[in-house]
């Protein structure tokens, strides 16, 4: 038997013919922000896109320049009598400048992401350092479970909705007290440690002592999403994964829809065995809804273990699933290396994410997904998705519905992306680069039409989810997993970020704009 790679890097015992872990741990170094990437060893990896795109427009620039410099320097060997050598240079420089700046304003005026919140790590006010770093509310540790861990509460996916956050902590180690919490932003002014409360509460989210199912308590929670109509939706795992041999499946895994205006949930379908054995490949969730009917709403599923992606029809109260070629990873693309951790992982379609108008349908959208270990984007038409009958049929009814865009370029391996209807902007978290990439769908798919809004080597190492909200912000969680996995976090440095900044300011003067 060997170790493989699960969800972002979990282990659990499989055959030799699945994915195997190869990494070397590295002590974590700080790096400089945009002005050098020194994880990369050749020259071609280093330009980003983003780069390359600059030089080229510095190029035509050029160009555009020369007739100028010429004038320039015929006025001064008509004139030369009066200028003095430094003078001549600077009418150069001056006449340079101004055509550079002019131009390339508009390239560079992109607003990066702002800071919202910030923890070393996550506490107890049980602990005795609750003093330092109160994250829970003191009755998030009941007496009848394990002991608070603090460095393995690991928060993984955020959400905002209405002035609140809705934050997950995966269970990969024991001794977390809640899977899904909810920070109040309104009550948490301070961007240091804000208070993560259990959601909906303390006992839905609570284990039993003897790991027996319940079907109205959440096991472990990656990503959510809510969608118009004020529902929070997410997949329940139902799965701990402890290492050590110590996980296990407690129950079945459940697609959840909470009405958040009561608090309450309205729907918890239990995905079928015929659908999915375990459910520790599920890491994401994208909510397709009908611009005037919710009870049209449809949910989509990717499972990168199993390269799956299943879909869920609230009005027919049933689950079925679509399988094909481009749901697998890229062998070329499963390396990364991540603030000096270099490891491999193989995971499927891992986002999905519901775009504009396809192609010239009114009443179709476009839906885009995408594997982890990949630097591709697939398209595929959201009435296909919606088909049981033609999931039923099999790969040969619909495998030409699912398209193949192209490459985003190099190390732009994306965990999450999401869809801005207001700026058509598609938003990648890139992890092999700790960047935001964006991509405009009015234009054509290909490397220069793709760009990076933000991108820093020292505090937004992993972006592990991004959503965008009702109002047009993005927002974005960075929690280091690798060096989690791999090595081991600092305890005194920051290690996990939440970042917002509106779609429409993110891409100004970009590419993408």
């Amino acid at each position: 038997m060997h170790k493989i790679t699960a969800i972002e890097g979990f282990s659990i015992e499989r055959e030799p013919s699945q994915t195997q872990i190869l990494s070397t741990s590295h002590n974590l170094s700080k790096v400089r922000r945009f002005d050098s990437k020194p994880f990369h060893s050749s020259w071609e990896t280093v330009l980003t896109n983003t780069d390359k795109v600059f030089i080229k427009r510095a190029s035509s620039l050029a160009v555009r320049i020369i007739p100028l410099v010429k004038v320039a320097i015929t006025t001064v060997q008509l004139y030369g009598f009066f200028f003095s050598k430094m003078a001549k240079w600077a009418v150069f420089g001056i006449i340079f400048l101004i055509g550079l700046f002019s131009e390339e304003l508009r390239i560079t005026s992109a607003e990066k992401l702002q800071l919202v919140y910030q923890w070393s790590q996550l506490k107890s006010s049980n602990s005795s350092e609750a003093s330092q770093n109160v994250v829970f509310t003191a009755n998030s540790v009941p007496a009848d479970e394990d002991t608070f861990n603090a460095y393995g509460n690991l928060p993984m996916g955020v959400t905002h909705h209405k002035g609140f956050l809705y934050v997950t902590i995966p269970r990969r180690r024991p001794g977390i007290p809640a899977t899904l919490n909810v920070i109040d932003l309104a009550r948490n002014p301070s961007a240091n440690n804000p208070t993560l409360d259990p959601y909906p509460n303390l006992l839905v989210n609570s284990l039993r002592r003897d790991f027996t199912a319940d079907p109205k308590r959440i096991i472990s929670v990656y990503r959510t999403q809510v969608d118009r109509c004020d529902r929070l939706w997410f997949v329940d795992t139902g799965y701990l994964e402890y290492p050590g041999g110590a996980g296990r499946q407690v129950q079945r895994p459940a697609l959840w829809v909470i009405d958040l205006t009561i608090n309450r949930s309205v729907r918890r379908f239990e995905i079928p065995p015929e659908m999915v054995e375990f459910g520790y490949g599920i890491p994401n969730i994208e909510v397709d809804v009908d611009d005037r009917d919710c009870g049209r709403a449809y949910a989509y599923i990717p499972d990168y273990e199993w390269r799956r992606l299943y879909v869920y029809g609230l009005t027919e109260g049933r689950m079925w699933r679509f399988e094909h070629n481009y749901f697998s990873f890229e062998p070329r693309y499963g390396d990364f290396n991540v603030a000096g951790q270099q490891f491999t992982w193989y995971d499927g379609i891992f986002s999905v994410a519901v775009g504009g108008r396809w192609e010239n349908s009114a009443a179709e959208r476009t839906v885009y997904l995408h594997a982890m270990a990949s630097v591709s984007e697939i398209s595929v038409s959201n009435r296909i998705l919606q088909n049981e009958t033609m999931a039923q049929l099999g790969s040969g009814a619909y495998g030409r519905a699912f398209h193949h865009l192209g490459a985003r370029g190099p190390n732009t391996q994306s965990s999450s992306h999401a869809y801005d209807p207001r700026t058509g902007v598609l938003f990648y978290a890139e992890i092999n680069r700790n960047a935001i990439g964006c991509w405009n769908t009015h234009k054509q798919f290909t490397p220069e039409n793709h760009g990076i809004v933000h991108l820093d080597n020292e505090e937004m190492i992993y972006p592990a989810d991004l959503r965008i909200d009702s109002d047009g912000d993005l927002w974005v969680i960075s929690n280091r997993l690798p060096i989690w996995i791999y090595s081991q976090l600092n305890r005194t440095e920051v290690n996990y970020r939440i970042w917002r900044q509106s779609a429409s300011r993110a891409v100004a003067g970009t590419v993408c704009a």
